[in-house]
């Protein structure tokens, strides 16, 4: 799942943006519920902790988002990838190709 959303274009700063606005929203909800419905501390308490709960979810996603950009950047390049070959065996590798 995180290597889909990776390739749709989601990156982590988009989800821990998505965490640190969801613990602003659960502030808003809490104090919009407290205000505007006559239910009592109760409700309101739900609702904030309700919306409140989705903040660590967006940071895990967040942090497993970031690593799977880390790991796209330490990925070799095909240049990379034919050297490699050269050194495991012992020898500089030949630049006549390149």
């Amino acid at each position: 799942m995180i290597n889909m959303l990776h390739k749709m274009g989601v990156t982590s700063g988009m989800m821990y943006g998505a965490g640190i606005a969801s613990i602003g929203l659960s502030f808003a909800a809490w104090l919009t519920s407290q205000s505007a419905e006559h239910a009592g501390v109760d409700r309101a308490d739900r609702w904030g902790i309700f919306i409140g709960e989705w903040a660590p979810t967006f940071f895990a996603m967040g942090v497993a988002l970031r690593m799977e950009e880390t790991r796209e950047e330490m990925r070799p390049s095909p240049d990379q990838e034919s050297l490699r070959g050269s050194y495991s065996e012992g020898r500089m590798p030949s630049r006549a190709g390149v």
